[in-house]
């Protein structure tokens, strides 16, 4: 994604409804180029048209939680790609962070097998031939796109990587990181049992939203990838307890 395509898709998420007409003043491109540009946001599912003019997605749509803080979410991604080495097998969860890191991988060349209990991202690096996907069945949760429950975590007895990389929905200092659905947590706890290293891979905004369900703990964490928003105070406790990468360094 190029920077006017970037600040195009923030702007539609500041304004949540925008005209065609106003997005190519405000960018100072043509109605052509917009209209172009907003083609291939459409067809990624960041957001959609109507009538002339540019509308976020549905709040309650996992295509609507990627593009928010995109631009930060795709640097996070990329970090976490350079981590993971050509013909590495490893197990990513969910979320739309970890879409991108697949994505990531994806664009990169190298020939990477994932697990994942994601539906979502097996779609989002379907038309790429060097990502190998091996979705996890179980209970299917229609919003997230995941599989979970007893199923899945049987059949993650199957399987063992080296790594795995996760989303956390909050934080907390006296324990780790927070879900919002427990059974989303308790997939997530399989799984790190069944992983050399953990990952998370968190925007800076999660270290201060509401916190519901415990999902990891600092013990099963070995490495946090975030944001330079993160605060000062935050990233010290965290340096006690895992390795941590903030991006843009």
């Amino acid at each position: 994604m190029n920077q006017r395509n970037e600040r195009l898709l923030q702007i539609v998420n500041q304004r949540k409804r925008i005209e065609v007409n106003e997005l190519a003043a405000l960018l100072d491109v043509s109605k052509v180029t917009i209209r172009k540009d907003l083609t291939q946001l459409e067809q990624r599912g960041l957001l959609r048209r109507q009538h002339g003019v540019a509308i976020i997605n549905n709040p309650n749509d996992l295509k609507f939680r990627l593009a928010q803080n995109y631009d930060t979410k795709r640097q996070i991604a990329t970090a976490a790609a350079s981590l993971i080495e050509d013909n590495e097998t490893i197990m990513i969860e969910s979320g739309s962070t970890c879409a991108l890191l697949a994505e990531a991988l994806a664009q990169s060349g190298k020939h990477v097998t994932i697990i994942t209990i994601s539906f979502f991202i097996a779609n989002y690096v379907r038309d790429y031939d060097n990502i190998t996907v091996m979705v996890l069945g179980g209970a299917y949760q229609a919003d997230a796109q995941v599989a979970v429950g007893p199923i899945t975590k049987a059949t993650l007895a199957n399987f063992h990587t080296n790594k795995l990389f996760v989303g956390v929905d909050g934080y907390a200092a006296d324990y780790g990181f927070y879900g919002n659905d427990i059974m989303r947590a308790d997939t997530v706890q399989a799984m790190a049992q069944n992983a050399e290293q953990t990952y998370v891979l968190t925007d800076a905004s999660k270290f201060t939203a509401p916190s519901t369900v415990r999902q990891l703990g600092w013990q099963q964490v070995n490495h946090v990838i975030t944001d330079a928003q993160l605060p000062t105070a935050i990233a010290r406790r965290l340096r006690q307890h895992v390795q941590l990468t903030v991006v843009p360094k």
